[in-house]
């Protein structure tokens, strides 16, 4: 008989099959073999044995939000310079011989990176099926055995290991409920196991949180931005034992950005012209806080 995780698997599974996503998977099956030599640095950089141009390939998996990545002459200009986080991280992990997750993982930029770290085991949790292809494509040139599940933060609590490290970026503002998010996290964490998150912050001392009305930073499902006070607490409420505050840097034009790979607007379009400390709505603007909580 099936468990619960099996058959959320086979549900999941199909979403593969969506009219919008199967041609993409087509086109993921119908990529060549190719030798390949890879250098996990700021760009993910692929050269290949072929040197062909896999542009219009790439072009239909559109937005790419996570990366750069470049396949020989190809240069994927993410929105977002996702080294500028994991260089920030970076000092403060040691994943030799762990159990990584990356929850929330988007196309894998982040996983791809700690493959340098010679982790046992990484697993990427995303439920989008787009990122999933996206990853697929560039895994097709690394060869990596990241296992990549269309599974969410609330399936943690089901999923069939623990983790002795998890990575948890920019997903906590999208949760409705930030304390069970912050549960389900430690459930699935091994003893002395740790995690490893950012989310949006608002400055001051008080134990209290921003609760925007409708959007932040155009954003429509941002629920919670907390002072750092009140983000400790949730997490000692959660069942954590140690909070370290690694860092605080507020998100800037350099990081994000709007370029040729996606639609649509970015950081420029979600800040007050006038004044860009402010949101749009007049909220103080991105900022983050990067911890690290221990059970």
């Amino acid at each position: 008989m099936p468990n619960n995780l099996t058959l959320l698997r086979e549900e999941r599974d199909k979403w593969m099959s969506w009219k919008n996503i199967a041609p993409l998977r087509e086109m993921i099956d119908s990529l060549p073999f190719v030798e390949t030599k890879v250098k996990f640095g700021d760009v993910i950089e692929i050269s290949t044995d072929r040197k062909l141009d896999f542009t219009n390939e790439a072009k239909l998996l559109k937005p790419w939000r996570k990366g750069p990545f470049s396949i020989d002459e190809l240069f994927i200009d993410s929105e977002w310079q996702s080294f500028f986080k994991y260089n920030l991280l970076k000092p403060y992990i040691n994943l030799k011989d762990k159990v990584v997750a990356d929850v929330g993982c988007n196309n894998g930029y982040y996983m791809f990176r700690m493959l340098e770290e010679n982790p046992k085991k990484i697993v990427g949790f995303d439920p989008s099926p787009l990122y999933k292809t996206q990853f697929d494509f560039i895994n097709h040139f690394v060869k990596s055995d990241i296992v990549y599940e269309l599974l969410g933060v609330e399936h943690l609590d089901i999923y069939d290991i623990k983790f002795d490290t998890i990575f948890c970026l920019g997903v906590l503002y999208h949760r409705s409920d930030p304390v069970g998010t912050l549960k389900s996290l430690k459930k699935a964490l091994n003893e002395d196991g740790e995690l490893f998150l950012d989310t949006f912050m608002i400055d001051g001392d008080d134990e209290v949180c921003l609760t925007p009305k409708t959007r932040y930073s155009k954003i429509p499902n941002i629920y919670f931005v907390p002072t750092i006070n009140a983000l400790k607490n949730w997490c000692f409420r959660a069942g954590f034992k140690e909070v370290e505050v690694l860092e605080i840097k507020q998100t800037n034009l350099d990081e994000q950005r709007k370029t040729d790979w996606i639609e649509g607007e970015s950081l420029g379009d979600f800040l007050d012209k006038d004044n860009p400390n402010l949101t749009v709505e007049g909220y103080p603007s991105p900022k983050r806080v990067y911890i690290k909580a221990i059970i």
